[in-house]
């Protein structure tokens, strides 16, 4: 069987208007903006307001991804929506997304991998398009982690904001597009990064509410330590599997978590920082919506060019991971 070559033929972003930043968390928990900046590079977030769903993120930034591609959303086969904050246990975020862009010939699903959920996403469409299945697919990464965020918790409410990035993913020239995917998971560390309340585990009640186990938990060192490891070793992993080596590198688009873990991943790919696309000063970190919130910033700002090797690497609750190359 011949496989299409797939690429990304749009890309698209959208972030609310609020930002919150360091200085205003230090009004709400004892922190300090040199803290914050020191330990993760993170100056200011976007959060959603109060009318706003992850679906209502996700629509903007599709919309433009879209333009972008130069096709309507009649033109789409398949909307996936990778996140962790949906508008509802179901029906999906991405049928509800279908609906208002009236992609009415698409298929529809969300998919959970916490911050690999684009890379998942990207693995998931491309292959439907290579053999065939689909020639259109929007996949959008969006999150309202300000909803899921306790504000009292000055451990990880520095750390998460809200936004969306999307791309659509089409047929492109012999030789271009994915070139590899490598995708892990390790479900050993599953309580190392949770929501426990609201499953069929721990219903939702009175007293899960009260108990605050509604609200993102997470064991920031073990989580840190994980994500140094499986940075490195994922992005080398699908270089070689592309038969790429670190010099190929044009442009390496990380999940924005922590400035400590992109410089590690930098230093392990003898990479320097004008190699990497870095925005989470501005935007903290949005979970699946990080890398192609990154990814469209830096396809606005020219760093992109036709023929250039691409990195993207994500790791997540999971614990999960995920890394690909393509040629742009």
């Amino acid at each position: 069987m011949t496989l299409i070559p797939v690429g990304i033929i749009g890309t698209g972003k959208y972030v609310p208007e609020r930002v919150l930043t360091n200085q205003d968390l230090e009004q709400m928990v004892e922190t300090n903006d040199e803290w914050i900046v020191t330990r993760t590079g993170i100056r200011e977030r976007r959060i959603a307001a109060e009318h706003q769903a992850t679906s209502d993120l996700a629509y903007e930034a599709g919309l433009k991804a879209l333009e972008s591609a130069g096709l309507t959303a009649e033109d789409l086969d398949l909307i996936i929506v990778a996140t962790i904050t949906p508008d509802m246990f179901f029906p999906s975020t991405a049928s509800l997304l279908q609906h208002r862009l009236g992609a009415s010939r698409a298929a529809a699903f969300d998919l959970s991998a916490a911050c690999s959920g684009f890379i998942y996403g990207l693995a998931t469409a491309s292959n439907m398009i290579a053999t065939g299945m689909y020639k259109n697919v929007l996949l959008v990464g969006a999150e309202c982690l300000s909803r899921i965020t306790d504000y009292s918790d000055r451990n990880t409410c520095i750390l998460f904001g809200d936004g969306a990035g999307a791309v659509v993913l089409g047929e492109v020239p012999a030789g271009r597009g994915f070139q590899s995917f490598e995708l892990g998971s390790d479900g050993s560390g599953g309580q190392l990064l949770k929501i426990p309340g609201g499953g069929s585990r721990l219903p939702s009640s009175a007293d899960s509410v009260e108990s605050k186990q509604h609200y993102l938990k997470m064991a920031g060192n073990d989580v840190f330590k994980f994500a140094v490891r499986v940075m490195g070793s994922s992005a080398e992993n699908a270089l070689a599997k592309a038969g790429m080596t670190k010099t190929d590198i044009d442009l390496l688009i990380p999940h924005q978590a922590n400035i400590r873990i992109i410089q590690s991943a930098l230093n392990r790919l003898e990479l320097s920082e004008d190699k990497a696309m870095v925005n989470l000063d501005r935007y903290g970190n949005v979970s699946a919506a990080s890398i192609p919130l990154a990814l469209a910033e830096a396809v606005e700002q020219g760093r992109v060019q036709e023929g250039d090797k691409l990195l993207l690497v994500g790791f997540g609750g999971g614990l999960t991971w995920g890394a690909c190359t393509l040629v742009w």
